[in-house]
């Protein structure tokens, strides 16, 4: 092994350690309860300093802002989540422009988050390409400048689950990765608190193939602004194990894994042959994979209690004692507060746009141990974890 080798595997191994600390505090309750944690973990998460530690527990994620409220992914939505209270806002589904500037949107795709449509000047724009193996038509970030996209507004996702949200349609430009940190630094001057923000490199693949990688893009920017640190208040996170993995080298944040559909195989493994699919990746021997280069996992869901096959919530897995056995923590998604996006057994009617027993199933997936929880609707998952730990 050459001194450079040993010097590099070194300094990976203090930045995992270092941001292994700084998660792992998070898993811990009120008044230093533990809730899985190895005795090695809790001596380090005492020694983490600020962070995460200082969150409580289950933490609360605003999933791309309050978007429960607002249209996702805009400034607006940003502010209510952080107004209402959330420990961490998911400030960031990070995309490249043509001229290599990071905005945030949900997909790339923006025909349906955008009034791209309303603008005749892009109809030439519209093209069908394949993104992720799924042929789609639309308006993609990276045939647009920033420029050009800044004259774009944003509209709600869906209407027909939140039709009073469609009163903002228009109100928001898209947001730059830049602006959101210079948010963040602003929101936590005034209010005197750190802000933590919560971005996903959306396709690192697809991306990596058109010469805009973003990890790369990423990494520049955090250090531009001092926020590529272990204890930085900037969580990453992807669905695309070696795109932490290239982070990881590139970084020291904490770094999250996202995991879908127990059957499904992350994009950048069907790229490069990996037969493996996300059960395999939630097998002790996977978790521990991963546990080498990230601190946390964020799983969907179904991952953490599956469901029977009419929808009802069944036996919880395994999951959350296997990861904490390894020291990941778990921020799985998403909770909503409306019906269709509920369990079965915890929906009231058929409604579309109304509420169902949204309480019911916080209380369900937090008897897990689950160490926090995506929620478009940020203020009821406060009032959710209030009642239990109140309980």
């Amino acid at each position: 092994m050459g001194q450079q080798e040993s010097n590099e595997q070194a300094r990976d191994g203090a930045r995992g350690t270092g941001r292994r600390a700084l998660l792992g505090a998070a898993v811990l309750g009120a008044g230093g309860a533990v809730l899985g944690l190895s005795g090695t973990a809790r001596a380090d998460a005492r020694h983490a300093g600020h962070g995460i530690k200082s969150l409580p527990v289950p933490t609360i994620v605003g999933h791309r802002g309050a978007s429960g409220y607002r249209p996702e992914h805009t400034l607006g939505s940003y502010q209510l989540a952080l107004d209402m209270g959330a420990d961490i806002v998911e400030a960031g589904d990070l995309v490249p422009t043509k001229d290599g500037h990071l905005v945030c949107r949900h997909e790339p795709e923006i025909g349906g988050t955008t009034d791209v449509a309303d603008h005749p000047e892009f109809a030439g724009r519209r093209t069908t390409k394949l993104l992720d193996g799924v042929s789609t038509t639309g308006w993609f970030t990276e045939d647009f400048t920033l420029a050009e996209l800044k004259t774009l507004r944003a509209t709600e996702r869906i209407p027909a689950n939140r039709p009073h949200n469609t009163l903002y349609d228009g109100r928001w430009e898209i947001p730059t990765f830049e602006e959101v940190l210079r948010w963040q630094e602003e929101q936590t001057r005034k209010r005197g608190k750190q802000v933590w923000i919560y971005p996903e490199l959306k396709h690192p693949t697809y991306f990596r193939k058109l010469g805009l990688g973003l990890e790369e893009r990423v990494a520049k920017v955090l250090r531009k602004y001092g926020r590529n640190k272990w204890n930085s208040p900037v969580i990453l996170q992807s669905f695309e194990p070696t795109s932490i993995q290239r982070l990881n080298k590139l970084v020291d944040n904490p770094l999250v894994v996202l995991l879908s559909g127990a059957s499904t195989r992350p994009w950048d493994f069907v790229e490069t042959g990996d037969p493996r699919t996300v059960a395999d990746l939630v097998k002790p021997a996977g978790l521990r994979e991963i546990a080498s280069y990230a601190q946390g996992i964020g799983p969907t869901l179904d991952l953490v209690i599956p469901k029977d096959a009419a929808g009802n919530l069944t036996r919880p897995t395994t999951l959350v004692a296997d990861a904490h056995k390894v020291g990941l923590i778990l921020h799985p998604y998403t909770l909503r507060n409306e019906n269709p996006f509920l369990p079965a057994n915890f929906r009231k009617g058929t409604d579309a746009d109304a509420y169902g027993d949204v309480f019911g199933a916080y209380k369900a997936y937090f008897a897990t141990g689950i160490d926090g929880v995506f929620t478009d609707q940020p203020d009821t998952g406060l009032l959710a974890r209030a009642d239990f730990v109140n309980g």
